[in-house]
C-alpha cells in the first residue's frame, strides 16, 4: 500500500515495524541534540568544565576531583532531564490521543497534581521520605485521580473536552489541598516540599536514578506494547473493536502506563508542568503525522526538558539558581494559552 511517504519496514518472523522516514529523523536529530544539550549542560555549575575535560571524566584519564564532580554529581543530573523529559513526552502522547484534544495532557487533567498531592501527604502527614514509598504513593495518587476525573466527567460516554474542564476543576482542588498542608506543616519540611514542588533536578543522583531507570525501562515496554492499540483508539472506538482490539483493557492499561510516566517523574523530580502538553504537538509538526507519535514525543520531550535544564544553568550563572519546573511552566503557559484560544474557537465553530 502506498501511504504517500517514504516508509522503512522492518520484519522479522511473526515481529513487524513500519515508520515514516521522516519521523524516524526528527527523533534521530531531536535525541542527539538532547545527548548535545545535556553535555552542555555537564559544563556548567560553580565549578565551570571545558568539554575536554567533561570528555576526560567520562574515559576515566581526568584527575579524581574532576571524575566525581562529572560523573557522580552532575550526569545523573543531565541523564535525569533526557530521561524524564522522554517520560513526559510519552505521557502527554497518550492521554493527548485517548482524548483526542491537544489539551489532554497529565499536568493539565490534573493527574501529576494528584501525584504530587498524594507525595505530600506521605511526606508531610505520614513522615516518610523513602524513594520507593514516594513513588508508590505518587503513582496511586495520579491513579486514584484519574479514576476520579474520569467518573466525574462520566455522562454516557466520555468526551475529551468535558474531560479536560473537569481534569483542571480537580487539579485546582488538589493544589488548595496541598497548599493548605503545606502551610500547616513544619517550616523546614514546608520549605522542602515547596521548593521540590517547584520541580526540580538538580538533587537528583544515581541513588534515585538506578530505580527510576529500572521503572522506565517497564514503562517505555509496555508503552511499546498498547502503541497498535492506541493507534486504533485514535480512531474510535468501534473502528477498534473492528480491528480486534480490546478497547477496556487496552484504555485501562494506556491509563496506567500514562500516569506511571507521571508519577515517576513526581517521585524523582517533583511536578515538571508543560512538557507532556507541548512535546507531542511540536513534535506531530516536525514530523508531520497525522496522530501523536509516542516515539517522536519522547524525543521531542527529552529535547525540550534538557534545554529547559540548561536554561536553568545559564540563568544561574548570571542570577540565581531556578528551578528547571519553573521554567516549563513560564515558556509552556504561553502555548497553553494558544491552545485553550484554539480550542474554544473550534468549540464554537469558529474557524481558526
Amino acid at each position: 500500500m502506498d501511504f504517500g511517504y517514504p516508509l522503512l519496514r522492518v520484519q522479522a518472523g511473526a515481529l513487524s515495524f513500519r515508520a515514516s522516514v521522516r519521523l524516524l529523523t526528527v527523533t534521530l536529530i531531536l535525541l542527539i541534540l538532547a545527548a548535545l544539550l545535556g553535555l552542555l549542560a555537564i559544563t556548567l555549575g560553580d565549578y565551570p568544565l571545558s568539554l575536554a575535560e567533561v570528555f576526560s571524566a567520562m574515559l576515566g584519564t581526568a584527575e579524581e576531583f574532576h571524575r566525581m564532580i562529572v560523573l557522580d554529581w552532575r550526569a545523573p543530573v543531565a541523564t535525569a532531564a533526557v530521561v524524564f523529559g522522554a517520560l513526559l513526552g510519552i505521557g502527554g502522547a497518550i492521554f493527548q490521543s485517548l482524548t483526542r484534544n491537544p489539551l489532554g495532557s497529565p499536568d493539565i487533567i490534573g493527574f501529576d497534581t494528584g501525584a504530587y498531592t498524594a507525595v505530600v501527604i506521605t511526606v508531610l502527614v505520614l513522615g516518610s521520605g523513602g524513594y520507593w514509598s514516594v513513588a508508590a504513593a505518587a503513582l496511586a495518587g495520579g491513579l486514584l485521580t484519574a479514576l476520579a476525573v474520569y467518573l466525574l466527567a462520566y455522562r454516557r460516554g466520555i468526551q475529551g473536552f468535558r474531560l479536560i474542564i473537569v481534569g483542571i476543576g480537580v487539579s485546582a482542588i488538589l493544589g488548595s489541598l496541598n497548599a493548605y498542608l503545606i502551610t500547616r506543616a513544619d517550616i523546614s519540611d514546608a520549605m522542602t516540599v515547596g521548593f521540590w514542588g517547584a520541580g526540580t533536578i538538580t538533587r537528583v543522583s544515581w541513588t534515585g536514578m538506578g530505580p527510576a531507570l529500572l521503572l522506565t525501562c517497564l514503562i517505555v515496554l509496555g508503552a511499546g506494547l498498547l502503541a497498535k492499540a492506541l493507534r486504533q483508539l485514535e480512531l474510535g472506538d468501534d473502528a477498534a473493536v473492528t480491528q480486534g482490539i480490546s478497547i477496556h483493557s487496552a484504555r485501562l492499561g494506556l491509563i496506567v502506563t500514562g500516569v506511571a510516566t507521571t508519577a515517576l517523574v513526581t517521585a524523582a523530580a517533583g511536578p515538571i508542568g508543560f512538557i507532556a502538553l507541548v512535546a507531542p504537538q511540536l513534535a506531530r509538526r516536525l514530523t508531520g503525522a497525522g496522530g501523536v507519535s509516542m516515539l517522536a514525543a519522547a524525543a521531542m520531550g527529552a529535547f525540550l526538558l534538557a534545554a529547559a535544564h540548561l536554561l536553568s544553568l545559564v540563568i544561574a550563572q548570571v542570577y540565581r539558581p531556578v528551578p528547571v519546573g519553573l521554567i516549563t511552566v513560564c515558556l509552556g503557559g504561553i502555548y497553553l494559552l494558544r491552545l485553550l484560544i484554539r480550542e474554544t474557537r473550534s468549540q464554537n465553530g469558529v474557524l481558526r
